[in-house]
């Protein structure tokens, strides 16, 4: 019986349910191959006992370490084209979200004061920063992305689901890989891992991992490319066989990236309420400026200011393992920094309006976990408790330039025409966070009879927030700015940057739940209903609130209330044809109250971007994952999520730029029509029953291999050629939904050609994006409501050879 890991024959079959490994032990989830007369049996071993992962009802699929490799998915934004259900969006990575089903972050510029609703782990360390999402795997044995609130079974309460990343573990034989890939764009990216025993009870495993490419885009103004790719990850993994019931891993690892990156280009411009002498065409014509193209897939910018994303990670890790009784006890101790580096321009042109953007941060995270688990005849449980605390500090600086009185200052004003006004007119910003998290938690599996099964579960949390934000501003001649300085110029110079200060807190006890009820309608038919009942933790606001005329922060818009989920959950995996098929159903409904958004003030003409809370938020949906083992020669799956997505109630939220930028309404008064120059703007908007941010309706990943034996260069093995795709329907990429920030739907095809061998030799060539299609990523509205749309276009076609080898 050949045993292999995760979807044995078929690097395609890369979405199957899967029990959640990482909730109870480092173990890997093993697949016993049959002999060609019945298709893959997956067996997990996660829980210390031996089940199929048909069995386990919980929503989750697995991507295994070849699926990755052949497919190019080495970091999770290349992976949510395998996977329907996840949304990943990153201008940068500070500024980065990742959502399942379309919720877990708040769609715009990360807020530090705020949790996560996607948990993200490695080797079960959870990692707080979602920026450490943006960098590349390394070593990786498998990827879970578990669907739905997370909690009762481990580390830090999430609401939306989780990522769970395992890598390879040392070995006690020696072993090694390597992986070469060359494309164009510059791509070049290299990979090795070696292990073996140091002692007779200790083993060891190095991996190292390397990636560049050239930019993607053309900055014409410096004569370089840029949003490149600078990427280099370390890690050393040591296992001591303390005993025969004691097992230790320690962890290091060490990972930066630092490419000229990261730029968003002009897309297009739209019609704002604003007066036309305050719009992006008559702003730029003053001063005799255009953008370098108004296509954006010229992809071509003209930025002035200097561009960096230093994005450096880092941690140590200790995991024992120790059988105690009829279970085992885990402890996970980690260590965790995060140092940030960026440089950004931040108004989007070749005009020096705003000549620095940047909030370099630095944190550092430590967590200890301690669970027991034990399985039984009738009863199964696991009990835990963990620990979180999180320092992070801020040191902001924003610095406007020589035209920044011109554009950013109503040409009414005779003070528009003073460059001096607010060139070299700076904000120097200290933004500090104390974060910590308690937190026990359990869950039980009662078998009531051999096909039903009940499992309950309970996590009783604590969350306690303090922070700070200073805003010191300075004029350009270095005099301190404050909301006393009387003056026409100090006005001005208030409504582009104001000074702030305030010093939020918050903290809050919850109680989570759940109730999964399962049972077995025949040996390949298995089906299971959830109610969880969580909470995602309050958060306090560190990019700046509204003041009141006094300059005073409004303090009631310092912290933000936690969401409040209620979930359920029904679904069927079934598998059929001698087990060579597999077709699993989930359909969900989760309701959200108090759902945590950004918002934008356009208090005293700047947008400045804060959370708040929606009333009620829902998604429901359905999602099916298929895949087919025919014969050893050829397999194909197919995976799809329907995805219906609305805020039931937002009254009071940011409005789209095209409702934007006039003279606010009072009472009596009524609205202009959207696009009105100089029209009536309201001062917020009611978009109860329209769509959340960056959630496609409909979403697929497809794909199939086929192979044949053959002989290469004396060497026995397989010919291959395989295919995967995906698409996306429309989404917003608004916060309030905008005519202007609709991304229409598309799709991706990638091809690869190839020959392999038992031994572990492989080379193959692969094109990615093989028909060019053109799509955006991401779309933005800068500040300032002037109706440009910047925005991020996708890769174009690329191309390249992969050579890999095992020994």
């Amino acid at each position: 019986m050949l045993k292999t890991f995760l979807f044995a024959g078929s690097a395609l079959s890369a979405l199957v349910s899967a029990a959640p490994a990482f909730a109870q032990s480092a173990e890997p989830v093993a697949v016993e191959a049959g002999d060609g007369d019945q298709g893959d049996i997956i067996v997990v071993t996660a829980r210390r006992r031996s089940e199929e992962v048909q069995d386990v009802p919980i929503s989750i699929s697995v991507v295994d370490a070849k699926a990755i490799e052949q497919t190019g998915a080495y970091n999770l934004s290349r992976l949510t084209q395998l996977q329907p259900t996840v949304q990943f969006f990153s201008s940068n990575p500070r500024n980065t979200a990742v959502n399942i089903r379309g919720i877990g972050a708040p769609f715009g510029l990360t807020n530090d004061g705020i949790e996560q609703g996607v948990g993200f782990y490695i080797d079960q360390v959870y990692y707080n920063r979602i920026a450490s999402t943006t960098l590349d795997f390394n070593d990786v044995e498998r990827v879970e992305v578990l669907r739905g609130p997370q909690g009762t079974l481990y580390g830090k309460n999430t609401t939306a689901g989780a990522i769970n990343i395992t890598t390879r573990k040392p070995s006690f034989e020696p072993e090694g890989k390597t992986e070469i890939t060359v494309g164009n764009l510059g791509f070049k990216q290299a990979k090795a891992s070696i292990s073996g025993p140091l002692a007779e009870n200790v083993a060891a495993r190095f991996a190292v991992t390397s990636t560049t490419r050239n930019g993607t885009i053309r900055n014409v103004a410096k004569d370089a490319l840029v949003n490149s790719q600078d990427n280099l990850g370390l890690r050393a993994q040591f296992l001591w066989k303390a005993s025969d019931t004691l097992d230790l891993t320690l962890t290091g690892d060490y990972n930066v990236q630092d490419p000229k990156c990261c730029v968003q280009i002009y897309v297009r411009t739209g019609a704002t309420q604003r007066p036309l002498n305050r719009q992006f065409a008559a702003l730029s014509a003053a001063f005799n400026y255009a953008p370098p193209s108004t296509n954006p897939f010229d992809r071509v910018t003209d930025l002035d200011a200097d561009l960096r994303a230093r994005n450096e990670h880092g941690g140590v890790s200790l995991v024992a393992e120790k059988e105690l009784g009829n279970g085992t006890l885990t402890s996970v101790t980690a260590w965790r920094y995060w140092d940030w580096r960026p440089r950004n321009d931040r108004d989007f042109t070749g005009l020096p309006i705003t000549t620095k953007s940047n909030n370099p941060t630095r944190q550092k995270q430590y967590t200890q976990e301690f669970r027991y688990a034990q399985s039984g005849e009738k009863i199964d449980f696991v009990a835990g408790v963990f620990a979180f605390h999180q320092k992070i500090h801020t040191t902001g600086v924003q610095e406007q330039g020589s035209a920044a009185s011109r554009w950013l200052i109503n040409p009414t004003n005779a003070l528009a025409n003073d460059p001096s006004v607010l060139n070299g007119l700076t904000a120097n910003n200290d933004i500090r966070l104390s974060n910590t998290s308690l937190a026990g938690f359990g869950q039980l599996s009662w078998k009531v009879m051999d096909s039903f099964t009940i499992q309950p579960g309970l996590r009783v949390n604590y969350d306690k927030k303090v922070g700070s934000y200073s805003s010191v501003v300075r004029d350009g001649a270095g005099n301190l700015l404050l909301f006393s300085t009387p003056g026409a110029r100090a006005t001005q110079q208030r409504g582009v940057l104001a000074p702030q200060f305030f010093e939020p807190r918050f903290s809050d006890w919850n109680v989570s739940y759940d109730l999964t009820a399962s049972y077995d309608f025949a040996r390949d038919i298995h089906g299971y209903a959830t109610y969880a009942k969580t909470f995602k933790s309050g958060g306090v606001n560190l990019n700046g609130v509204p003041s009141d005329a006094a300059g005073n922060p409004l303090l009631a818009a310092a912290t933000v209330r936690p969401e409040k989920v209620d979930h359920f959950e029904i679904g069927l995996k079934t598998q059929f044809l001698d087990r060579r098929a597999t077709l699993n159903l989930s359909g969900f409904w989760t309701d959200i109250k108090d759902f945590q958004a950004n918002v934008t003030n356009g208090q005293l003409g700047v947008l400045r971007g804060y959370l708040a809370n929606a009333q009620k938020v829902r998604v429901r949906g359905i999602e099916a994952d298929f895949s087919l083992r025919p014969s050893e020669r050829f397999s194909v799956y197919a995976n799809g999520a329907f995805t219906d997505h609305e805020y039931r109630k937002f009254t009071d939220a940011p409005c789209p730029p095209e409702l934007s930028g006039g003279t606010t309404v009072t009472a009596g008064q009524t609205p202009s029509a959207p696009g009105t120059a100089g029209g009536l703007s309201p001062a917020n908007c009611d978009i109860s029953g329209q769509w959340l941010p960056g959630v496609s309706k409909w979403a697929f990943s497809y794909g199939a291999e086929y192979n044949v034996p053959t002989e290469l260069l004396g060497q026995e093995g397989a010919a291959y050629l395989g295919f995967d795709g995906n698409y996306r329907s429309k989404f917003s990429s608004n916060a309030s939904r905008s005519a202007y920030t609709d991304i229409h739907g598309y799709s991706i095809a990638n091809f690869r050609l190839g020959f392999r061998t038992e031994k572990g030799w492989d080379v193959f060539g692969w094109v990615r994006n093989a028909f060019d299609a053109n799509y955006f990523e991401q779309l933005a509205v800068p500040s300032g409501n002037t109706g440009l749309i910047v925005g991020q276009p996708g890769d174009p076609r690329t191309w390249g050879v992969t050579f890999k080898a095992a020994f």
